[in-house]
């Protein structure tokens, strides 16, 4: 079976607290993400450790939607969410650089998933799971640059009069 984890990981001119309020801001993931069309908060106020939100998917295959739960939210540090009730759990690390901040984006496939895979799909778990695995490795990279982007033509324009 493939790794069922990948992160990486890139470099944005921004501190790590602009950062983390882009990143943590879920209604923008749609922005970046080429499967995640849009995320709204369910409850809370935004990003709290406790708070939910639902996330619209789509893939030329498939559109569904996911509901995750924030399990971290350290502003400047570590934004993170489970999604499906601990089915997999995405994450965001803003580490200070000479250059602004080192962005590392990171996926984790949770035992859960795993047993809720193998009971939807039965003999076709392993292909699923591997399609996931794909989506991660090829949407993080996708993602990342698009935050970067945005990040830095936010820090550089000019701020409301």
């Amino acid at each position: 079976m493939v790794e069922l984890r990948h992160r990486e990981s890139i470099v944005v001119a921004a501190s790590p607290q602009a950062l983390y309020d882009l990143v943590s801001d879920v209604t923008r993931m749609g922005e970046w993400s080429p499967i995640c069309r849009g995320c709204w908060w369910d409850e809370g106020d935004g990003p709290a450790v406790g708070s939910h939100f639902t996330g619209h998917n789509e893939t030329p295959d498939r559109i569904w939607d996911t509901r995750s739960e924030v399990t971290v939210a350290e502003r400047g540090r570590e934004f993170a969410f489970e999604v499906n009730g601990g089915w997999v759990r995405w994450g965001y690390t803003f580490t200070p650089v000479d250059d602004g901040t080192e962005l590392t984006e990171s996926w984790h496939f949770l035992p859960a998933g795993l047993a809720g895979f193998r009971e939807r799909y039965g003999d076709g778990a392993p292909a699923q799971i591997d399609n996931r695995v794909h989506a991660a490795r090829t949407g993080i990279p996708v993602t990342l640059a698009a935050i970067k982007r945005t990040a830095e033509a936010e820090s550089a324009s000019p701020a409301p009069q």
